[in-house]
């Protein structure tokens, strides 16, 4: 036989559990084209490229018009 647990867990307790796994830190690696600090496997956002290849073109944005009072 396995053993059961005799009662369930309260939620706060499972959520204690939960928020030590987060704590962990967060992995970073630095742009070969634009030199940013960027997540390791993503398509960079400031520049739009992903090894080595351009994958996202961006646009250019727009000014805003400024109000004449």
């Amino acid at each position: 036989m396995t053993p059961l647990p005799k009662r369930r867990h309260s939620t706060r307790r499972g959520g204690k559990r939960k928020a030590a796994i987060s704590l962990e830190s967060v992995a970073f690696t630095v742009c070969k084209q634009c030199k940013t600090h960027i997540r390791p496997h993503t398509v960079c956002p400031e520049c739009g490229y992903y090894s080595g290849s351009i994958v996202v073109t961006k646009r250019p944005t727009k000014a805003k018009k400024q109000k004449q009072s």
